[in-house]
Formats: structure tokens, C-alpha cells, sequence
């Protein structure tokens, strides 16, 4: 019988478990892996990283989205790009970070993203997407695998007919189908069907990514489309004891002083990557999650968004661990 805490291969890289935390744009740095990690996580995925900003050598890049932490292995860097050349140049320099796999973003709905050729514009030019595969490979000596959408618009499958041509012509060692329309973003029922499709006809693995959100569902949708694995996106977010959940590690939710301990954790390392002042404003985007999971009020999550530093952001985190705020 599987389970989602048994080991697997991909692309020879041995992964401990079946639960990878998916690339998160402007959210998926070191500490967020490595938050997923601690909790369980099998493989963990970067944020996307611009092909072209790492060959150019963009100090901010090189210096933030390329950080690696040692303890966050097994783990891929997501880069995105449109130009064969300068992504074989960037997968170099990955390479060098000690990242253990490269992953290619082929399903990023954003518009500034598709209008330069990259992203979900690449599901419609798959002479370009198996050049930038290959390129990759050729460049980094890394396995390289790809998350894609079904289609750019609903209606098509030119995503799942790509899959072929990136195992078949680019030699890819696996692939990610988030089973919805780019242009859908993360409306409406993912066609896992689609998924179950790629994963019965395709001779590497096959995860699944959209519309995973809470244990039960991670669960039905692993069953239903025979995936490799699953991966986790937002519905991880503020989450990680998700991770533990779908091993069988935890069953209990998160207790106030956890989630409280979790996010002081997090502040902690924001600091240390961006420190105090650049964290201030980054972490307004975190405090929501927590916020919900300790069913605070509009205006605990109000004094958080107005919160112009981080010592300003503890004193509303330690008023909530007084008696009184339970």
C-alpha cells in the first residue's frame, strides 16, 4: 500500500518522502524551505529566479534567492526565462550553489512574466521549452525538472502534450501538472484526470500541485491521480505542520503557543536575511497566515499590518500570550 512517507528517486536523487513543498513566488526563500523542511518536507522547491538576473550576476539575486541553507537538502532551484543561452549560463551558477536539481517554471500565469517568453507562454512554443530544458541540463550537469499548467487558456491541453516532448526530446527527469488554465490562476476544480493521464503514460515521475488544501484533500487527490508525489503551495502557508500531518507525524492542530513560537521563528530569520528594516515590511505578507490560525481579531491584524518594526510586531505577537488574550 503507498503512503506519502515512503522514499523514491528523482532524477537519482534520493527524496525521503512524497511531500515537496512547491516554488512560491516572492515567498519561497531559505527560511520558508527550511521551515517546511523542519517540519517534514521532503524536497523543497525555491521561489522562481530569473534566468536572465543570475546570469547578469544581479547582486540582490545572486546575494538572497540563491541562498542556501545546509540543512534544506534535498532541494531545487525554480528558474524562469525565455532565452536557451542565458539559462544555460544560469543553470551554472545554480549549479554551483549546491542545489540538488533545477526545476523550470513553464506554468507562471503573470502577465509581465508570459509577455517576455517565458512562463505559460512557453506551453505554446514547445520548440523553445525543450531548448531551454535541454539548456539547462547541459549547463548545470543537474537533473532538471518542470512545473506546468494544462494550458494557458482553458480549452486546449498543449501542457500535457508538451510533457512529451520535454521527456522525449529534452530528457527531463520529472514533472509537476498543476491541472487548471493559466489563465484560470486558481479558480475553479483541478482536472486531476489530466494528471492521472501523465502519470500512466509517462516513464518519470509525476507530481501534482492546485487546489491542495487541508490533509483530506492532499490525500484524495494523491489516490485519485497515482502521483509521484504531492506538492504543497498555499495551502501550506502558515501551515507547515501540514507537512508532518500528511506523514503521520502530528494529527493534533497547532496549539496557540506553537503558532506563536512558529512565527517568532520566523520573524527571526527574515531579520537575518533582509535585516530589521526591509523584514518590517516583508513580513507583512507572513502575518496574515498566522493571524487566522490564531483566530485573532481585525484588529490584532491590523496593529500587525501597522507594525513599522519588528520590535513593534513582537509586542502585539506577546500580548496575545498573556492570559488575557486567550
Amino acid at each position: 500500500m503507498r503512503s506519502l512517507a515512503d522514499s523514491w528517486e528523482l532524477g537519482g536523487v534520493r527524496i525521503p518522502n512524497r511531500v515537496v513543498l512547491a516554488p512560491l513566488a516572492g515567498i519561497g526563500n531559505w527560511f520558508v524551505r527550511l521551515q517546511a523542511k523542519r517540519h517534514g518536507a521532503g524536497l523543497v522547491v525555491s521561489e522562481m529566479v530569473s534566468s536572465f538576473a543570475i546570469h547578469h550576476r544581479n547582486e540582490r539575486t545572486l546575494r538572497e534567492l540563491l541562498r542556501v541553507h545546509p540543512e534544506e537538502h534535498p532541494l531545487a532551484i525554480q528558474l524562469f526565462g525565455h532565452d536557451p543561452e542565458v539559462m544555460r549560463s544560469a543553470a551554472a551558477r545554480v549549479a554551483e550553489t549546491g542545489a540538488d536539481l533545477i526545476d523550470l517554471n513553464m506554468g507562471c500565469p503573470v502577465p509581465k512574466v508570459c509577455k517576455t517568453g517565458a512562463g505559460a507562454a512557453l506551453l505554446e512554443d514547445p520548440v523553445r521549452a525543450v531548448k531551454l530544458a535541454r539548456a539547462a541540463r547541459e549547463g548545470s550537469g543537474l537533473p532538471v525538472t518542470v512545473k506546468l499548467r494544462t494550458s494557458r487558456a482553458q480549452g486546449d491541453r498543449k501542457g500535457v502534450e508538451l510533457a512529451f516532448r520535454l521527456v522525449e526530446d529534452a530528457g527531463v527527469a520529472g514533472l509537476t501538472l498543476h491541472p487548471r488554465a493559466a489563465s484560470q490562476r486558481h479558480q475553479g476544480e483541478p482536472d486531476y484526470a489530466l494528471v492521472r493521464e501523465l502519470v500512466e503514460r509517462l516513464p518519470v515521475p509525476v507530481l501534482v500541485s492546485g487546489g491542495l488544501r487541508g490533509a483530506e484533500r492532499v490525500r484524495r487527490a494523491w489516490s485519485q491521480t497515482g502521483a509521484e508525489a504531492v506538492m504543497l503551495a498555499r495551502g501550506s502557508l502558515g501551515n507547515p505542520w501540514l507537512f508532518a500531518e500528511l506523514l503521520g507525524r502530528r494529527s493534533a492542530p497547532p496549539t496557540r503557543d506553537e503558532v506563536l513560537d512558529e512565527l517568532d521563528w520566523v520573524i527571526g530569520c527574515a531579520v537575518d536575511h533582509l535585516g530589521p528594516d526591509r523584514a518590517a515590511r516583508y513580513l507583512r505578507k507572513f502575518y496574515p497566515w498566522y493571524a487566522e490560525r490564531l483566530h485573532a481579531g481585525r484588529a490584532v491584524q491590523d496593529a500587525l499590518q501597522r507594525a513599522s518594526t519588528i520590535a513593534e510586531a513582537r509586542a502585539v505577537l506577546h500580548r496575545l500570550r498573556l492570559p488575557a488574550a486567550a
